[in-house]
């Protein structure tokens, strides 16, 4: 990162300290809202979806729809592309933003002009307010928003949001634990909410036209430890000591039995091996 231009880092740096939900950078030479991902793995030029493609689908929709003209462009459907089937480009501050600081970013393309001259920004102005204002009206409006706590202190913890199906994950805030996940709407979704040293939490919700609030509250998890059962005072060691001069007869015992078997066995070793060679000397007699 040392490599880096200073603002670069200092972007960088401010979007890794504040959690911004959503952010869209403003460029000119084209007419279109575009989303993640810029690029392909494969480096070809070709659509590549991001994990929340549904969701930068909507938001660039609302933009294109609320702008004055945008959504009636015949080179992109409807006034929104995805960047890597448009033309792909590598280490841009909108794949950055979803990958690093959890902020959802659009790229909006809001003139042909690539250098407009200055008496046409009051009308570029009056074709974006309506779609500026709707997209940051849709952060609040729509998606999944709520805290997450702890059962026992009740405070609020840092914890991350997680979507079944979607391999994203949004973090709560440091401070107020707060967090705030963009979803496309009229879908079911099922929120989960996890925290190291908790047990995690899930939740099924149906996302409508409004947001949904979803408050999670963990419990620590509990740690079995285990004791030592065994008491060492006197009147346990007087009892040990009874025990062990029951086990040791009893291994006097069991000695002396394996050795008069032993003896025993010797002496019909010894009558067998006598047999043997009678026989052997009957047979060769013959």
């Amino acid at each position: 990162m040392s490599t880096r231009q200073p603002e670069t880092r200092a972007i960088m740096e401010w979007m890794r300290e504040i959690h911004f939900s959503a952010s869209a950078s403003l460029h000119g030479g084209a007419l279109v809202a575009n989303y993640p991902w810029d690029g392909t793995e494969d480096r070809r030029k070709n659509y590549y979806g991001c994990p929340d493609d549904n969701t930068f689908r909507f938001m660039a929709t609302i933009y294109s729809h609320s702008h004055h003209n945008m959504s009636l462009s015949k080179e992109f459907p409807g006034g929104i592309t995805n960047g890597a089937s448009w033309y792909p480009i590598y280490g841009g501050m909108q794949d950055w933003n979803y990958i690093h600081a959890g902020c959802f970013e659009l790229t909006l393309e809001i003139s042909d002009n690539k250098w407009p001259n200055a008496n046409e920004l009051p009308t570029l102005w009056q074709y974006n307010k309506k779609s500026l204002l709707n997209l940051v009206a849709s952060v609040i409006k729509t998606g999944v928003h709520g805290r997450i706590f702890s059962s026992d202190s009740g405070r609020p913890i840092p914890g991350i949001i997680a979507i079944k199906g979607i391999n994203y994950t949004v973090n709560a805030g440091r401070r107020f634990a707060d967090y705030h996940r963009l979803l496309a709407p009229r879908e079911r979704y099922e929120v989960l909410a996890t925290m190291p040293g908790y047990k995690s939490k899930s939740t099924s919700i149906w996302l409508g036209e409004t947001a949904v609030n979803a408050d999670f509250i963990l419990d620590p998890e509990v740690i079995t430890k285990v004791h030592n059962a065994c008491d060492c005072g006197s009147g346990s060691k007087k009892r040990l000591g009874n025990v062990w001069e029951v086990h040791s007869l009893i291994y006097i015992f069991l000695v002396c039995t394996l050795a008069f078997v032993c003896v025993l066995l010797k002496r019909k070793m010894r009558s067998n091996i006598s047999s043997n060679r009678q026989l052997t000397k009957r047979s060769l007699r013959v």
